[in-house]
């Protein structure tokens, strides 16, 4: 603005050719020129003249350095997965401005919250804030996937490969997702103005078929491997599904301990392992994988096994990354298509195999493929793939380590009291973020029938030298033991 003033005081230029060099308005500029002081303009060594230039924003209740720590808090509190809501925020905003005694308007302290007026300029004024529907997350995840978990597993996986030098074709993931009969629909176009568009699905409620993957590190798959909820399986109940495909049945349809024993032996059929050129097959501690005839077949044939964290595979899962995401969506659309070329018919589960030999090979792509691995670290190897920001939400339980001798030793996360301590003064402490230390010790316990332990029930690295032979162990029986991850890291080589 300075510039523009000397330029028509001082240069004779005129105020609209002034104006719209410098893309000011001119009758602004007209403004400034008589505002601005002549010694400022003869001056040239001054830069920024002493008159405000610009909107002063004197109707503001706080001023920058709080609502910069506002902000902090916000987006500290959206880390750890404590989210505020709009409401919580205004409620918010009013508590600040009564523990500070702020000039607040009047509508404030009526309805004990700023106004909605103050949130839309308050998003506004700081473009790193928006409003998002967040994710539903389980606390078991929040709490299980933290950098001591983290770290574990990749010193498990850095053994395994440092031992047998794998290369990508022999990096493999498996992993279980459910199939249904009852398709989720895809958008459409339909009239403006209706609260309900319908679209039609086979039944209220759908049937399941597990369906059991594979993919390789260098961008490779294997068929798919179902799991029907039938007492006997017929090989055509897989006729339509993509070729290559196998599977198994039992009463509940999800994968139990003899039907992981089958997909083993589909897997070994295509990847052709032995125990000269074994694979790397990595997966989750779900029960039907740690059947003891299970872990000697692997042995016998060149799979060694190695086991993600309890709860870790959201983000450490290559298949839960990057390719069942896409699978899910071409599947709908599969099933959206079969019930339009099947007017007034049921899908059963025989139809599954229809549907996803379509979406199965739209999805199982290299690039998915290689993109899921590169994500979670595992190949190329990066065991510094997650920063401080993805174990955020683990903070809440996070505490020392019980064996160690210090008990003021740092939580693992560098977000640890930062932003608290910045803005303990200015913002009061908001019920709608506890910030509680629990242990998250107990969730490490294993199995002592089954799996030896250390000391601390930390997660640990079993080898099995030998075909387990001994009547002693105890087999888990899936009709017994629910459905959910053991709380063990076991690697069968």
């Amino acid at each position: 603005m300075l510039r523009a003033v000397r330029n028509v005081n001082l240069n004779k230029v005129s105020i609209r050719k002034t104006a719209a060099e410098f893309k000011i308005n001119y009758r602004t500029l007209a403004r400034y020129c008589k505002k601005i002081p002549e010694k400022e303009q003869l001056d040239t060594k001054i830069v920024t003249p002493s008159v405000n230039v610009g909107y002063i924003k004197n109707r503001m209740v706080f001023n920058e350095t709080i609502e910069s720590q506002l902000e902090s808090y916000i987006l500290r509190a959206s880390d750890i997965y404590f989210g505020l809501s709009p409401k919580e925020i205004r409620t918010l905003a009013y508590q600040i401005g009564i523990e500070n005694s702020l000039n607040i308007p009047q509508s404030w302290t009526e309805n004990k919250m700023a106004g909605s007026d103050w949130f839309t300029a308050f998003l506004k004024r700081h473009p790193t804030l928006s409003i998002r529907t967040p994710e539903p997350t389980s606390l078991a995840r929040v709490s299980s996937f933290n950098r001591t978990n983290v770290d574990s597993f990749f010193d498990n996986l850095s053994t395994v490969m440092s031992r047998h030098f794998f290369q990508a074709h022999e990096i493999w993931n498996m992993d279980e997702t459910g199939v249904t009969t009852v398709q989720s629909p895809n958008r459409v176009v339909a009239r403006r103005g209706y609260k309900q568009v319908g679209s039609i699905v086979s039944a209220e409620r759908g049937t399941l078929v597990t369906m059991a993957c594979a993919i390789s590190a260098i961008g490779n798959n294997i068929p798919p491997f179902f799991v029907f909820p039938s007492v006997h399986y017929k090989d055509h109940f897989v006729a339509n599904g993509p070729p290559g495909s196998n599977g198994s049945a039992n009463p509940s349809g999800w994968m139990q301990e003899k039907d992981f024993i089958l997909f083993l032996k589909h897997f070994h059929n295509h990847v052709k392992s032995t125990t000269e050129r074994p694979v790397l097959l990595l997966l989750d501690n779900h029960g039907s994988h740690l059947s003891i005839e299970g872990l000697n077949f692997a042995k016998n044939n060149g799979i060694i096994m190695l086991s993600f964290p309890p709860h870790c595979s959201h983000k450490l899962q290559p298949l839960d990354r990057t390719v069942f995401g896409p699978f899910k969506k071409y599947l709908n659309s599969a099933g959206d298509s079969w019930i339009i070329n099947n007017p007034g018919k049921t899908m059963t589960i025989y139809d599954i195999p229809t549907t996803v030999s379509q979406a199965y090979p739209l999805s199982m792509t290299p690039k998915n493929i290689q993109s899921g691995f590169r994500c979670t670290g595992i190949y190329p190897f990066n065991r510094n793939i997650f920063s401080d920001f993805d174990f955020a939400p683990s903070y809440v339980t996070d505490r020392a380590d019980p064996t160690s001798q210090n008990t003021n030793t740092e939580s693992n996360s560098s977000f640890n009291g930062n932003v608290e301590s910045e803005i303990d003064t200015v913002i009061p402490n908001s019920p709608n973020i506890p910030l509680v230390e629990l242990s998250n010790s107990e969730m490490f316990i294993s199995n002592p029938k089954a799996f030896k332990t250390n000391q601390n029930n930390s997660l640990f690295l079993n080898v099995l030298e030998e075909p387990i032979a001994d009547q002693s162990y105890s087999k888990q029986s899936s009709s017994t033991t629910p459905n959910h991850e053991k709380s063990q890291t076991i690697v069968s080589d």
